[in-house]
């Protein structure tokens, strides 16, 4: 009988789960909304639900082993989710022991972008990498941090909260409460906020001026500006200016190889990261110059269900 590991992505919009084998192979994998949601013990019944009736194409005799997630503000210690400031539930959440009554099976609950890092150091672009970061880029702004081979979570579990440096002193109001964090300027929500700003700075025309901000995404902006949109030209390189000074703060703390960007927004390309790499050069200290990568994140499949996935098996 195969055995395959349960992974868990959740995430500020949708939550997506798939079936994973020892070697990374998400065999199936399926998707819902997170906001549909009021209550968290009916989200993670429903979720429950949906990972058990799951179909692996040929594959009708598996043996589900364990359950990893990555989910934001997660204690790996308490396999609790606390006050996230991207999730409509509030206080602590007892993911683990909600798991573990619906399917009585090992649990382990992870950061969303640690679970991201571990995927990146076993299947892709941080192989054999000791000092390595990854960022991602979603509803909000999540980093995984590797030091010495080791993910970096801190004296309480939460190290790694990239997203809620203040990079705009009385900026932007953010989820959390608190006004002016990174992922405020610098995520998919950030930028669209950015959008609505230019919008109302220049009076030029663009093909965004048609878009409700609940309907514009990411890639919009991204194919946008491929076309040559200068509002959604002028937001890639002001987020990019955004993320580059605030990786430059970073690299001054923890020396990493490579920084990779993932997440929807970092699907964005180059028009993301030639920004945030100019301005993360001009701002390093000499030491640091020329000494850190930026790359996207070449992880094959889904980094958040593939590193839950690895917890399980123990490869990290």
């Amino acid at each position: 009988m195969k055995e395959l590991a349960v992974g868990i992505d959740i995430g500020g919009t949708h939550t997506v789960f798939g079936l994973v084998d020892k070697l990374g192979n998400c065999l199936a994998q399926n998707r819902m909304y997170t906001k549909d949601f009021v209550r968290f013990p009916d989200f993670v019944n429903i979720l429950s639900s949906k990972i058990k009736s799951i179909e692996v194409p040929g594959q009708s005799n598996y043996k589900i082993i364990g359950i990893g997630v990555g989910a934001p503000n997660a204690d790996y210690k308490k396999q609790t989710i606390e006050n996230a400031s991207n999730l409509s539930w509030e206080g602590i959440l007892p993911l683990g022991n909600l798991l573990r009554e619906n399917f009585d099976l090992p649990v382990k609950v992870t950061n969303d972008a640690n679970a991201s890092a571990m995927a990146e150091k076993l299947y892709g672009g941080a192989v054999g990498m000791k000092n390595f970061m990854v960022l991602t880029l979603g509803t909000g702004l999540g980093s995984g941090i590797v030091v010495n081979n080791d993910i970096v979570y801190g004296h309480s579990g939460f190290a790694g909260e990239l997203g809620h440096i203040i990079a705009r002193p009385n900026g932007r109001q953010c989820g959390c409460g608190r006004y002016g964090c990174l992922e405020t300027y610098v995520s998919a929500t950030g930028i669209k906020r950015t959008v609505s700003k230019l919008l109302a700075k220049y009076s030029f025309e663009s093909e965004l001026r048609g878009i409700p901000f609940n309907r514009m995404s990411a890639k919009k902006l991204a194919d946008a500006a491929y076309r040559g949109d200068k509002i959604a030209i002028e937001s890639f390189e002001f987020t990019g200016k955004i993320l580059g000074i605030a990786l430059a703060n970073v690299v001054a703390i923890n020396n990493p190889e490579t920084i990779f960007l993932a997440g929807g927004l970092s699907k964005a390309g180059d028009l993301l990261l030639k920004p945030t790499q100019h301005h993360m050069e001009e701002n390093l200290l000499s030491v640091y110059k020329g000494k850190t990568n930026l790359k996207i994140t070449s992880v094959n499949g889904n980094s958040g269900i593939l590193g839950s996935a690895a917890m399980i098996w123990n490869l990290v």
